[in-house]
């Protein structure tokens, strides 16, 4: 009897901390899917976009899943562990194993794309560039997206100014406002002002946020993949015990 309540209660903790954790994750994906989403917006504009590129959406895809699925398999191994069926235990069991497999595939891919983003990044390089200096204040929907892009992570082109050289907009050497320092900019973001401000392009804007995320998905995944393992083993000894009891 003993035991038993202290399985139960390890049950409670384990699942605790996996819907927590199933929290974090699902915020952490929606943080991702919203703030990488306009930066990779404007590279499915660009022809000879690497098909791999696509891999880094949906990596966050795959954190909302996980995240909305552990918080389930959290509720559920609480309510297992109370009612004491062997059912939910099992199901319980079933479900953290699979969790278990997607989340190491998952970081895999997180993993591999993270080594190979900026390599990915680099070669779009010439096609961005060509992208902006060709319809950048000409396509309406492909300026307002730069623009917004720009605002949001306070950057200026895909690398610096020099992308909108030639660019439809860039009629007298005028620059968009974002690729100046407001502190030294009253007007007209001219060619001084932008080259006397030197704001990072986007794409290191892009690779910091892949980084980051990545370090703070895997520190969240070592820990979640402890629990799911303690909690299969708490869940298996729980279900034996309750089926010795019948």
């Amino acid at each position: 009897m003993c035991c038993s309540g202290f399985l139960k209660i390890m049950m409670f903790i384990f699942n605790g901390g996996i819907f927590v954790a199933g929290a974090s994750i699902l915020g952490v994906g929606i943080w991702v899917k919203v703030d990488s989403g306009s930066l990779l917006g404007l590279l499915d504009k660009v022809e000879g976009t690497p098909s791999g590129l696509s891999q880094l959406v949906n990596v966050s895809y795959l954190l909302i899943g996980v995240g909305c699925v552990l918080l389930v398999i959290g509720f559920l191994g609480c309510c297992g562990a109370v009612r004491e069926s062997r059912c939910m235990l099992l199901t319980f069991f079933s479900i953290v194993l699979i969790i278990f497999l997607v989340e190491v595939v998952g970081a895999v891919v997180l993993l591999v794309f993270q080594g190979v983003a900026d390599q990915l990044l680099t070669s779009l390089e010439d096609e961005v560039r060509k992208s902006i200096q060709t319809d950048y204040g000409k396509d309406e929907g492909l300026t307002s997206l730069w623009n917004a892009t720009m605002t949001q992570f306070q950057c200026c082109g895909y690398k610096n100014y020099t992308d909108f050289d030639g660019s439809p907009f860039n009629v007298g050497g005028v620059y968009p406002e974002t690729c100046c320092n407001s502190t030294i900019t009253v007007d007209v973001c001219s060619l001084n002002k932008a080259e006397e401000s030197m704001i990072d392009g986007c794409f290191n804007k892009l690779l910091q946020l892949i980084e980051e995320n990545a370090l703070i998905v895997a520190g969240v995944a070592l820990g979640i993949a402890a629990l799911e393992i303690a909690a299969m083993v708490v869940s298996m000894v729980l279900y034996k015990k309750i089926g010795s009891k019948a």
